[in-house]
């Protein structure tokens, strides 16, 4: 019967009541099922794949074989469930799962620290744990996990660089602290590199009180104290110091002007009307097929912003140009990778996004923490993991130009 219609006489209906609350209840105890099952599954087939077989077959193959299992909590969005993390009988069973002695998610722990940056009331925390994860976090945790995340942070904020870095490229981003009642700017100064084997990592972050040369200086500095070394090639804006501050601390490196900031620069002397008719002048310089033809291009470009009575826009390029096109003595294949500074403009974009609920910071040191917790997150996802670039192409045309310079 629908609710439109009426009970006829003389007859009895029942009316369904759906109790909400245990809908929910079953419902989040079907996903925790769920997620239970599916984690435990995957955890036995890592221990079958390090066996080299599955649990009671036999297999002239097999590298080790099962010795039960320890039990192990994780809390997750559904809720707290149970593991049953396999124990083998001579190698380490290292899942790649979850973490060694992770009790959370990942996020968890970035997630505290920024509802208590963002200043959230203890008590506020607790109802959020509770209500994402399960589980209801009690103040001392919330201190205690901070002060946990604040050392690790610290820790990996000054761990050495291993290896070479070839391509370094550097930026800043301007954050919001109050100081004395007073609402003041706070520079968080940021390097990633490229190593030798093509993957990018995370350099290093620290906070400047402006991005100036004594900034920067100190920045280059603790990088190059931490090991930072085969430097090749710098990608950054024109920033004030930074240039200066490459120069003096790795003097055989080449710098590269960022080409979009350079085109920025350029429309700033140009009027709204023929801004897209420049643009497409200068991106036609880049676009070319070697330096030479750059070059003779960029002194078209130079005559024609002339005749378009831009003489400001045609002395920046005619004085600047060479800086954008250093990119150009490296290899094809890095081309777009390096001449602008876009790998390390998209993680900036996603600090801001970060900080941007924070507001304004107490001091100097959350806003770095909160920044470095954000880039710790990102290197560890498949943005560290991933080959950007094939380093063996700079190899081929080093060992090419060494060649020409020994046969010339």
């Amino acid at each position: 019967m629908s609710e439109s219609e009426e009970m006829a006489p003389g007859k009895t209906g029942q009316i369904i009541r759906i109790d909400e609350s245990q809908v929910e209840n079953l419902v989040n105890r079907k996903v925790k099922e769920s997620v239970e099952e599916t984690l435990n599954g995957l955890l036995n087939a890592e221990a079958v794949q390090l066996c080299g077989a599955g649990r009671n077959v036999r297999n002239p193959d097999r590298m080790d074989t099962r010795a039960g299992h320890y039990d192990r909590k994780l809390h997750t969005p559904a809720g707290e469930v149970n593991l049953k993390i396999p124990k083998l009988r001579n190698l380490p069973f290292e899942t790649q799962i979850i973490e060694r002695y992770r009790r959370r998610e990942s996020s968890v722990e970035e997630a505290l620290m920024e509802m208590y940056l963002a200043g959230v009331s203890v008590r506020r925390v607790e109802d959020i744990t509770q209500a994402l994860w399960g589980t209801r976090v009690s103040p001392s945790t919330v201190s205690d996990l901070n002060k946990k995340v604040y050392a690790r942070i610290e820790q990996w904020r000054n761990e050495p660089i291993q290896g070479l870095h070839p391509y370094v490229f550097l930026d800043g981003i301007v954050l919001k602290r109050t100081w004395g009642g007073v609402v003041k700017n706070v520079s968080v100064l940021v390097a990633i590199g490229v190593n030798s084997e093509g993957f990018r990592e995370v350099l290093g972050v620290m906070e400047g009180p402006k991005e100036d040369k004594s900034g920067w200086g100190k920045f280059l500095r603790h990088l190059k104290e931490r090991g930072l070394r085969g430097v090749r090639l710098v990608i950054s804006d024109k920033c004030m110091g930074l240039v200066e501050s490459v120069a003096e601390h790795y003097p055989d490196a080449d710098w590269q002007w960022c080409t979009v900031h350079f085109y920025r620069d350029t429309w700033n002397e140009v009027p709204s009307t023929k801004v897209k008719e420049v643009a497409a002048m200068l991106k036609a310089i880049h676009a070319q097929e070697d330096i030479e033809a750059a070059r003779n291009k960029a002194g078209a470009v130079v005559e024609k912003l002339t005749q378009m009575k831009l003489p400001k826009a045609a002395h920046q390029v005619e004085t600047t140009i060479e800086e954008t096109l250093v990119f150009m003595n490296y290899p094809r294949e890095h081309w777009r990778n390096l001449r602008t500074n876009n790998p390390l403009e998209r993680m900036m974009r996603e600090i801001r996004r970060r900080t941007r609920v924070v507001g304004a910071f107490p001091d100097g040191q959350s806003a770095l923490m909160l920044a470095a917790a954000r880039l710790r997150h990102m290197a560890a996802t498949t943005w560290g993991l991933r080959r950007y670039m094939d380093m063996t192409r700079l190899r081929e045309h080093e060992f090419s130009k060494s060649a020409q310079v020994t046969a010339s």
